[in-house]
């Protein structure tokens, strides 16, 4: 089997949680609480998946300099496309919508906003799975760690939007729809990552490592962990620091 399909591969299983998330938000309705805990969980895995596997390659690979321009620029890109997409109507995009001033928009109270919420999916998505292909280049073998990281932190991604699409009006063609074009475009962003970025030197692997992580930090705290503390409990903060050891060991195992 070549790199390039390992790579898509890789991408496909990590997009796929988001199914996996979807099928039992839309499907089941889960307490606010439960999501609140799933999604800290996947927060302090993601947090700590960039810390000590993206932000520390980069740094290894390219020096400080190329690791924090990355990081910066990954942050600021998707702030950007946030604020634009958040304008649309894809602000609360992976909110599970248990509270009026927090929910996702229907059809009928802004137009486009499916759309803008599929594109938000989209933007959320692609860093995390271009890493994917992009640790292939390290010694040919993909980074477990980040794949388990990626799946692990899906899952809560998939449940608390559809639940929340759910609660908007949102079909389930629409739902199961927006979530396997993102798996699918979870495999290209892997094999573009392994593809496209091994073609330059390290320092600009490095730089691109960077902006990834950089991109999936400004996620997390704009999107993940709202959400995981829309309906904080006092065991919240002890759940982010276990997802956080979870992939810190993965990474150290």
């Amino acid at each position: 089997m070549t790199e390039v399909v390992q790579a898509g591969l890789w991408g496909l299983l990590a997009g796929s949680a988001l199914l996996l998330g979807a099928a039992v938000g839309y499907g089941v309705r889960v307490p606010q609480k439960v999501i609140a805990t799933v999604m800290a969980f996947g927060a302090g895995v993601l947090l700590s998946a960039v810390s000590f596997e993206l932000l520390d390659e980069a740094y290894d690979e390219g020096g400080l300099a190329p690791a924090a321009v990355g990081t910066l620029l990954g942050a600021g890109a998707y702030t950007l496309g946030n604020v634009l997409l958040a304008r649309r109507g894809a602000r609360h995009r992976k909110r599970s919508g248990a509270k009026p001033s927090r929910t996702q928009p229907s059809e009928a109270e802004q137009g486009g906003s499916g759309t803008a919420l599929a594109l938000g999916a989209l933007l959320d998505g692609v860093p995390e799975s271009a890493v994917i292909g992009v640790s292939l280049l390290e010694g040919g073998a993909v980074s477990l760690v980040t794949v388990a990281a990626v799946f692990i932190s899906n899952v809560p991604e998939g449940l608390s939007s559809s639940a929340g699409m759910r609660r908007a009006g949102r079909s389930r063609a629409y739902v199961f729809g927006v979530w396997s074009a993102i798996a699918a475009a979870s495999t290209v962003s892997a094999v573009l990552g392994y593809t496209v970025v091994g073609a330059f030197p390290a320092s600009v692997i490095a730089a691109v490592t960077a902006v990834a992580a950089g991109a999936i930090l400004a996620m997390v705290a704009d999107t993940m962990i709202p959400e995981a503390f829309e309906d904080a409990h006092l065991a919240i903060g002890l759940v982010t620091v276990c997802g956080f050891l979870v992939s810190f060991a993965l990474s150290h195992a």
